[in-house]
């Protein structure tokens, strides 16, 4: 035991970093327990979707929606969330659901305000559209609408 001590003495600030390694990873351990939410894959949130009718909740700008989601997600923005309006989940607080945006952060809070709201299997997609995008995975676009046409000189 003195040898410790020894070691620590002559290696302060190694053992200061090794230290803080360690309260690091037991804090991060302990905030994913107890975590209303649990990060999944792609593969695994495909199988929440096709397998147990999981509902994929997108959280971007309407904009970043349009531009490309996952079929048949539903666009409900954080603000909604956080003023407790759910629209069409209400009803869907036993079934997973899978929040989603661009890259996996704003989403987990989210997923915690989903969670504390009574939704039972609250799901973040690790990485978000990006992890979905890389695995080539399919997108939703929105239509562009037609131009219209110039109109013909009014000579005619």
């Amino acid at each position: 035991m003195q040898e410790i001590f020894d070691f620590v003495q002559q290696n302060m600030i190694l053992s200061v970093v090794w230290a803080g390694l360690i309260v690091a990873l037991v804090m991060n351990i302990i905030k994913s327990s107890t975590a209303g939410y649990k990060e999944v894959d792609t593969q695994a949130t495909t199988l929440l979707i096709n397998r147990e009718n999981g509902v994929v909740v997108d959280v971007r700008t309407k904009d970043e929606f349009k531009k490309g989601h996952i079929t048949d997600s539903v666009h409900i923005l954080p603000s909604e969330i956080k003023d407790g309006s759910f629209g069409s989940l209400e009803n869907k607080k036993s079934d997973p659901i899978i929040v989603v945006c661009k890259t996996g952060q704003t989403a987990v809070d989210n997923a915690n305000l989903l969670a504390k709201a009574g939704f039972e299997k609250v799901f973040v997609l690790k990485h978000g559209l990006t992890s979905w995008s890389d695995a080539n995975l399919p997108l939703v676009r929105a239509k562009k609408e037609p131009r219209k046409k110039k109109q013909k000189a009014l000579t005619e």
